[in-house]
């Protein structure tokens, strides 16, 4: 069974900076994109930075020249460095990835629990 767990949320003031990861575990073939998606209050969940299995990226708006995604894919994680934050960067952020388990033909797509992240002071 395949999962992923986060980690590295919570309160941080403006301007600071945060590291969140994320490791994908269990019966794993093949990892493809990762990525990091935000959901804050009243508000759909919004795509913030994808990552390729050969390490091309996208970053959205908002996050650009602030936040960096990263990947190990020796340890099936992905990484978002969050620096300069802002107040509306304050949600729930949730990790996904698209994952080919060994016992299911073609990708999957899988979630974190998610982790919160505050900006205040």
């Amino acid at each position: 069974q395949v999962q992923l767990v986060e980690s590295g949320g919570g309160l941080v003031q403006p301007g600071g900076s945060l590291r969140l990861s994320c490791a994908a575990s269990g019966s794993i073939r093949r990892l493809y994109v990762m990525a990091w998606y935000r959901q804050a209050p009243g508000k759909q969940r919004e795509l913030v930075t994808s990552i390729s299995s050969g390490g091309g990226t996208y970053y959205a708006d908002s996050v650009k020249g602030r936040f960096t995604i990263s990947r190990d894919n020796a340890k099936n994680t992905v990484y978002l460095q969050m620096n300069s934050v802002k107040p509306e960067d304050t949600a729930v952020y949730y990790c996904y990835a698209a994952i080919e388990a060994v016992d299911i033909r073609g990708a999957s797509n899988y979630w974190g629990q998610g982790t919160q992240v505050t900006v205040s002071s």
